[in-house]
């Protein structure tokens, strides 16, 4: 008896786990042409997700346009560069609009540069086209605690922008140097990807100072005002897709056990509404 009913209890576990991978398997199995929309939030400090994510909508045939749905104060340098490079090689392919949430600032704003059309709301707050860095000076606590620092270098700005001492001038000259370099970068890649605004235009703008969407629209940093559906619209629209598309964006990971927990993806929501799986063995 006991047995059988562990053997029951097995396969009705195994029916339900089918049934929902083959829930799943028709969810992902998707039929005609795509817009596919990859996020990118918070901070930019790191760009392999998103390159690969972009890089894998650029290979998708059946994904025609791309919404790149930014919602980002900005970050390191480094990673929005290769994320603006990843976005200007997709626009040769296929269809980039950007759609800005809450703030696409800074390297928010770097990232967005290069795409077909840049669509932001009213309210977001964009722009801040400059880089900043900011070095602590504790050297008046240390002094006040006792505790000194003894540096060993090999040349003499080995421990430049230390935060032990005062800066020095020929250091700040040095930093400056760097910081106006990394900035002319900027202005640059906004001028290659904002093609219908002057060069001075946008080095006027480009002191750090933020913007409102609907400030942004007034003097060119972007195309229309609009929500995420509405650039999701748009893209469809440039890209030749003909009634409502069909949108896609990376999917979650699951495993077998989070199934067997009652714990479903997002994108099964619809399917399955507040389904759990419970089950017990039989001692």
């Amino acid at each position: 008896m006991k047995k059988a009913c562990l053997f029951i209890s097995g396969f009705l576990i195994l029916l339900i786990i089918a049934s929902v991978l083959f829930t799943l398997f028709q969810k992902n199995v998707h039929i005609g042409e795509k817009v596919a929309v990859v996020r990118i939030e918070g901070p930019i400090m790191d760009s392999k997700n998103s390159v690969d994510e972009i890089k894998g909508y650029i290979k998708d045939p059946s994904v025609k346009a791309i919404v790149l749905r930014v919602d980002s104060p900005g970050g390191a340098v480094a990673p929005s560069q290769e994320i603006y490079e990843e976005v200007k090689k997709a626009t040769l392919k296929k269809k980039v609009i950007v759609s800005m949430g809450s703030v696409a600032a800074s390297g928010g704003y770097y990232i967005s540069a290069p795409a077909n059309r840049i669509i932001a709301n009213p309210g977001t707050l964009t722009g801040s086209i400059g880089v900043i860095m900011e070095i602590p000076n504790i050297e008046g606590l240390m002094d006040k605690i006792g505790v000194k620092t003894e540096v060993i270098k090999s040349g003499r700005h080995k421990d430049l922008a230390s935060a032990f001492r005062k800066m020095g001038t020929e250091e700040r000259v040095i930093l400056q140097g760097v910081l106006d370099d990394v900035h002319e970068q900027f202005i640059k890649a906004v001028s290659e990807g904002r093609k219908n605004m002057p060069l001075d235009d946008i080095k006027e703008l480009a002191d750090g100072r933020i913007f409102t969407g609907r400030q942004a629209l007034e003097i060119g940093l972007v195309d229309e005002l609009g929500s995420l559906e509405d650039a999701i619209n748009v893209a469809a629209k440039l890209a030749g897709i003909k009634g409502e598309p069909e949108v896609v964006s990376k999917k979650e990971s699951f495993s077998i056990i989070d199934i067997l927990r009652g714990k479903f993806p997002k994108e099964l929501s619809d399917v399955l509404p507040a389904v759990k799986i419970k089950y017990m063995l039989a001692p």
